[in-house]
């Protein structure tokens, strides 16, 4: 297939080999394990697969339930569902007002208690799962999830004699006490029909593209995101104890009056997504996160419109962080040429290197520096986030190598180093004395 030819909003038209042997599988009782590397087409491929086993194989009753790491992602997946129902079965889907399609729900039509498709996220310990009788459970971003989760919710299978497809990125054989993790062990189980799906398998992603990213990652990241390999000597940065101990806020109304700080992960087109973070510096020095915001966007003007409302709503909003390396350009001059933000607007690019008082930059970059003052803050107890599933999962996705920092989840958690490192500003950070 030729990458010209690919339609993100129609990908079923350019099914991958393995997407075709994966999707049409005529067992609709197999036991499926899908290692991918990053965009590689495998979120797709269980969307898919999820409609055609409702249209082609269920009975009355009997349900998908796609569960992944956040709610958010949960609902990506039954959308891309929807969207190919509606293209290619649109007169069985339901839409009376007791079962039509929702953010949670895909119903086909089957006699009165028809089939279908649920989505939620995966939670803590799986209790989203809880309640369900289940014929397919599909569970993608699975290397992620702690073993808890899937104790609850594989018994949801037993009646319907049903089966999972579990699909990730590789995150590790080990969890924190040396035990192999559910998504590792299921590699290992002949129970499942495995699916491994390098980036180089993939005809969406250029030579030229890969090259830069190997030439820009370390060995073992380039090993884990994009050639699915399982590496366990990649560290996560934070530990799940001190996101748990630090990600305790509820959401409250804005206030009128604070120092507060922007941070912002610029996104480009298609699925990539874009983040805004809002902090606000207390007087005893502590910093709590006030917003966290995630978006689609297809146009630079789209994110800049949105920073200059939260401008406007949090007085007074001192810093406005943004990568201003790619697409992030844009959004930053546009910034820069407005009364209202410009002389808050300040350039972070991650490949830029910090300078000392004296003017010397620094030997890491900055990037490093400021996934560093993250730590910092969180170990020393001076930062508060909110009880977020989607600022969780990105905090737990942080790894580092060779004092590389990289992420499998990162839009959240780069707005919010862009956000802490202008709250920290001017103040003796004293980052070199962490070492990794």
């Amino acid at each position: 297939m030729e990458t010209s030819k690919f339609d993100l909003n129609r990908p079923w038209l350019t099914l991958d080999d393995w997407q075709k042997e994966y999707i049409f599988d005529k067992n609709p009782n197999s036991w499926n394990f899908l290692l991918s590397g990053r965009q590689n087409g495998k979120t797709t491929a269980m969307s898919i697969r999820a409609v055609e086993l409702c249209v082609n194989y269920f009975k009355e009753g009997e349900v998908v339930l796609i569960s992944s790491l956040t709610e958010r992602q949960a609902m990506l997946m039954l959308k891309k569902a929807q969207i190919y129902a509606e293209a290619k079965y649109p007169n069985l889907i339901c839409k009376d007002r007791d079962n039509k399609p929702t953010m949670h729900r895909l119903m086909f039509k089957a006699g009165k208690l028809h089939k279908g498709i649920y989505c939620y996220a995966a939670g803590e310990e799986g209790d989203s799962t809880r309640g369900y009788t289940v014929k397919k459970l599909m569970v993608d971003e699975g290397a992620r999830m702690q073993e808890e989760y899937f104790i609850s919710a594989i018994p949801t299978l037993s009646v319907t004699r049903g089966s999972m497809d579990i699909g990730s990125t590789p995150a590790g054989k080990k969890d924190k006490d040396g035990n192999d993790k559910f998504f590792y062990k299921c590699s290992k189980d002949e129970k499942f029909k495995k699916f491994y799906i390098s980036a180089y398998d993939c005809p969406r992603h250029t030579k030229e593209f890969l090259e830069e990213q190997r030439n820009r990652m370390t060995k073992l990241a380039f090993a884990q995101e994009y050639l699915a390999i399982f590496t366990d000597d990649l560290r996560r940065l934070i530990s799940d104890d001190l996101i748990e101990k630090c990600c305790i806020l509820k959401r409250s109304e804005v206030k009128n009056k604070g120092n507060f700080y922007i941070g912002v992960d610029v996104a480009g087109f298609g699925d990539d997504e874009c983040t805004y973070e809002v902090f606000e510096r207390l007087r005893d020095n502590k910093i709590e996160q006030k917003e966290n915001i995630i978006e689609k966007r297809n146009f630079t003007t789209d994110t800049s419109d949105r920073i200059k409302i939260l401008n406007k709503s949090y007085i007074e909003v001192r810093k406005i962080g943004v990568d201003d390396g790619g697409i992030g350009f844009g959004v930053y001059s546009e910034l820069m040429n407005d009364d209202a933000t410009k002389r808050k607007t300040i350039a972070l690019n991650n490949a830029s290197r910090p300078t000392d008082k004296d003017g010397e930059k620094h030997k890491k970059l900055l990037k490093e520096e400021m996934y560093l003052n993250l730590l910092k803050l969180m170990e020393l107890g001076r930062i508060k986030f909110l009880d977020d599933d989607e600022v969780k999962a990105s905090l737990s996705s942080i790894q580092y190598e060779d004092e590389k920092v990289f992420s499998t989840y990162g839009h959240v958690a780069e707005g919010i180093i862009r956000a802490l490192w202008l709250a920290e500003e001017g103040k003796s950070l004293n980052i070199f004395a962490h070492s990794f």
